[in-house]
């Protein structure tokens, strides 16, 4: 990158086709394309083991080295995260957390994460680097009296380490582990809901929160230097479970059964309100290096933004306070907004695909396995029924508990009624852009049948072929 592009603006100025950057040439970013720099490894056994022992014994996941954190405190704490946030902080005290979620002034998602209140005047938020860079903006602009300790994840973290390390333990067994790992019992204070407890001596903060399967799950964090007393105490206590460390590969495969649509595009690009806060983004942070991928292609990357309601966020949009983004979203109709649902592939278009790579000619777009999207959180595939479009879908995989290939998508209300079919339409066009992930390739067709997230067949069944995804 030239050395005179130094904000994101000048970086917008120099690429006046946006998606076509993002689309073509941007680096990307560094997590699963460069998974080598964290760590962890990809497999500790087999990812299909691991992504089965979320529904069948228990897997842990080590979370500490992929996600940034933010510590927000001091006597304006409060107040900048409440006029940041959608959400409501009526009930927001120590012992609930909150999937946080911050909006451009014209309503579109910035980013979500999880906000941890540890007292009035101090918080910890995990997750979504576009996100804790407009907090730090808007701290910095407001005049608000806080302090803000920005710790990056470790692939950008020049310090060789984390502030405080972080797990996720997951399955049927978890609670018996954990619990065998505290020595006492321990608390159940619901969903989101956290708690203190100690494993090998270390007092760790927990939040009840699962990231694959159904079953009681704790997100266990804790100082960093203790990080592997606790990992090992809780292998202990697994051995008789039969606890399988989770990889890298497994844990990014597990949003397609948790039905967590994650990254969204962060929608800082286009508003003439925003150029200041572009201007203070540097040109080679997050939001200069995702990419974008599938047969999606927007003429403007506003194609690409999201509203709280597209993402399944209605719930938590809260007008109880005064927050940027607020009069806009009070103009949008939930109603009309698309719907977050799963898409059940057709597993004999799936095979056909597969089944191109041993033909003559251009094959079909490789489905990788266990995640088949090919770019850093920006694939969009489109959507089709009737062959008009219909939707966007992302996070595409297979699951070994569900023996299929699913997706999540974001499609129109008329079309988003479990059992409905549509089309996805994989791969992109013009046989493939430049990314080096992509090879030349063509578009086909896969069938697929609109189902519930979070998704699991043995709870929706609405028989016959289609509810297979067959």
């Amino acid at each position: 990158m030239p050395a005179h592009v130094q904000s994101l603006q000048d970086l917008l100025d120099r690429n006046p086709d946006l998606v076509g950057y993002f689309y073509h040439d941007s680096p990307g970013l560094n997590t699963r394309a460069q998974a080598g720099r964290f760590p962890i490894p990809a497999e500790f056994s087999n990812w299909r083991d691991e992504q089965i022992a979320w529904r069948e014994s228990a897997v842990l996941f080590n979370q500490t080295h992929h996600m940034p954190e933010l510590f927000v405190t001091g006597p304006d704490a409060r107040a900048l995260l409440n006029r940041v946030g959608v959400n409501s902080f009526a009930n927001l005290a120590p012992g609930r957390a909150k999937q946080f979620v911050g909006c451009t002034p014209e309503g579109y998602v910035i980013g979500d994460c999880i906000l941890y209140p540890h007292g009035d005047d101090s918080y910890e938020l995990v997750s979504s680097m576009p996100l804790l860079n407009w907090i730090e903006y808007q701290a910095g602009i407001g005049g608000w009296k806080v302090d803000l300790v920005r710790d990056n994840n470790t692939a950008e973290n020049t310090s060789g380490r984390r502030t405080r390390f972080r797990y996720q333990l997951d399955g049927p067994h978890a609670a018996a582990i954990f619990e065998k790992a505290a020595g006492a019992p321990i608390p159940d204070p619901g969903l989101f809901r956290t708690f203190t407890t100690s494993v090998a001596g270390v007092e760790l903060l927990v939040l009840r929160h699962g990231m694959a399967g159904r079953h009681k799950a704790y997100e266990i964090s804790g100082p960093y230097a203790a990080e592997k007393i606790v990992h090992e105490a809780l292998l202990r206590a697994g051995e008789e479970f039969g606890l399988v460390q989770g990889g890298m590969t497994a844990y990014y495969s597990a949003t397609q059964e948790s039905g967590w649509i994650a990254g969204p595009v962060p929608a800082i690009y286009t508003s003439a309100a925003l150029r200041e806060y572009r201007e203070w983004l540097p040109a080679d942070g997050w939001e200069g290096r995702w990419q974008l991928a599938g047969s999606f292609r927007g003429d403007s990357i506003a194609d690409y933004y999201t509203t709280p309601f597209d993402l399944g966020y209605g719930k938590i949009v809260t007008f109880d306070h005064d927050f940027i983004g607020r009069e806009a979203l009070e103009r949008m109709d939930p109603g009309a907004a698309r719907r977050k649902v799963t898409l059940v592939w057709n597993r004999d278009d799936v095979l056909a695909v597969l089944g191109s790579l041993l033909e003559e000619g251009t094959p079909a777009k490789f489905i990788d396995f266990p995640l088949a999207d090919y770019a850093t959180l920006g694939q969009r595939d489109q959507v089709l029924a009737d062959g008009e479009p219909a939707g966007l879908s992302t996070f595409c995989g297979y699951s070994a508990n569900e023996r299929r290939m699913l997706s999540l998508a974001m499609v129109d209300p008329a079309h988003a009624e479990p059992g409905t079919e549509v089309v996805v339409l994989w791969g992109e066009p013009g046989g493939g852009s430049r990314k080096p992930r992509v090879e030349r390739h063509r578009q086909v067709e896969v069938r697929a049948t609109v189902a519930p997230v979070p998704f699991a067949y043995s709870a929706w069944s609405t028989g016959g072929t289609n509810a297979l995804g067959r």
